[in-house]
């Protein structure tokens, strides 16, 4: 396709501290070692349904490393191939698919390659114009972790030490109050993040969505802390989190979204049934988006600074449509189309899940 000239970079779905780290990387890096123009494409897909973008300079991507959020902007609900482009009779809504305009867009912005920072969703879009001859490389973002074949994506260590330090203010008021206090996680059909926050948080309990829980099991657990002195005990809960037989708790349906079903809720529901069948008092806690927020720390800081370096490497040396990620303490590369639509959960034998049930965590399981 000949020597690269100008490319574009995009953010896409929740958005996750560290999006400006990699956005920051990119700009610079391509700059200054391969001087080449870059385009920031606004929220995600959407920017490139709409056809807008607008140039980067190094200068304006200086100081944006600590920030959170993204600087672009992000969307989860433009999916190129099912894109909402109005609304019939009824009120429901009508999908089409744009991905011609997508690309019709790119060529006459005259993106060499586009950067596409986001998760399974945004992978499953980038893929998607990958097959209609659109270059790519993907950054693995979410505080999920649950991108297949990377360990760590950026974003996911700073959402742990937001639950952790969350977790270690409701350790007190549990104490005082001698209640059973439940912390719900995000994490969608992954308990990574409930499993590390619950970890690194000191929790009694740690109920993942790979695991269905019993409910008479968990109650009996609280009761015999109880008994034995320990008046209060600490539940991690994923929001994906559901009984043995049982389903998820759906908060909402977003008909328009890429991901319609949005999960929330569990912690409630099982605080009241605990509450039931104890005897003793329960409260939940949701964290919510607050887990997306905020500066990243050191560590997302750096690893994402790594993967938005290496995104250019390889675009230098046009080894495109790889997905960078983090495997087994390096930077490694993947093919996107074997990351596109599939999620990496909690295997059953994973060392963290042993090590939690040998220091006597309940996993909610017999």
């Amino acid at each position: 396709m000949g020597k690269l000239q100008r490319i574009g970079v995009l953010t896409g779905g929740g958005d996750c501290p560290g999006l400006n780290a990699v956005i920051r990387a990119v700009t610079k890096t391509a700059i200054f070692q391969h001087g080449l123009e870059v385009y920031g494409i606004f929220d995600g897909f959407l920017g490139l349904i709409e056809n807008r973008m607008q140039p980067l300079t190094w200068q304006s991507v200086s100081n944006i490393l600590t920030q959170g959020g993204t600087i672009l902007g992000t969307s989860n609900k433009a999916n190129p191939e099912r894109f909402m482009t109005g609304k019939d009779a009824s009120g429901e809504p009508i999908f089409s698919d744009v991905t011609e305009k997508v690309v019709n867009n790119v060529r006459s912005n005259k993106l060499d390659a586009i950067v596409v920072i986001g998760g399974d969703g945004t992978m499953s879009c980038a893929h998607q114009i990958i097959r209609r001859g659109i270059p790519c490389i993907g950054v693995p973002k979410t505080i999920d972790n649950d991108l297949m074949y990377c360990d760590v994506t950026f974003g996911f260590f700073t959402a742990v030490q937001t639950a952790c330090d969350a977790l270690d203010r409701i350790h007190t008021t549990a104490s005082s109050h001698q209640r059973i206090m439940l912390v719900e996680t995000m994490g969608r059909n992954a308990g990574w993040l409930a499993l590390h926050a619950g970890m690194a948080g000191g929790a009694d309990i740690i109920l993942l969505p790979e695991i269905p829980f019993d409910i008479q099991l968990i109650s009996r657990f609280c009761q015999d802390r109880f008994k034995s002195g320990k008046k209060f005990t600490i539940i991690t809960v994923s929001e994906g989190a559901k009984p043995i037989g049982g389903q998820v708790v759906v908060d909402r349906i977003v008909k328009d979204s890429f991901e319609a079903i949005r999960l929330g809720g569990i912690s409630n529901q099982l605080a009241l049934q605990i509450e039931s069948q104890t005897g003793i008092e329960c409260r939940s806690t949701i964290l919510g988006h607050v887990q997306r927020g905020g500066s990243p720390i050191a560590f997302d800081r750096i690893l994402a600074t790594q993967y938005g370096h290496k995104a250019i490497e390889l675009l230098a040396k046009e080894q495109f449509n790889q997905l960078v990620i983090y495997r087994n303490g390096q930077i490694d590369t993947v093919p996107i189309a074997e990351v596109a639509n599939r999620q990496r959960l909690v295997s059953l034998d994973h060392p963290l899940l042993l090590s939690a049930e040998d220091i006597g965590v309940c996993l909610g399981k017999p």
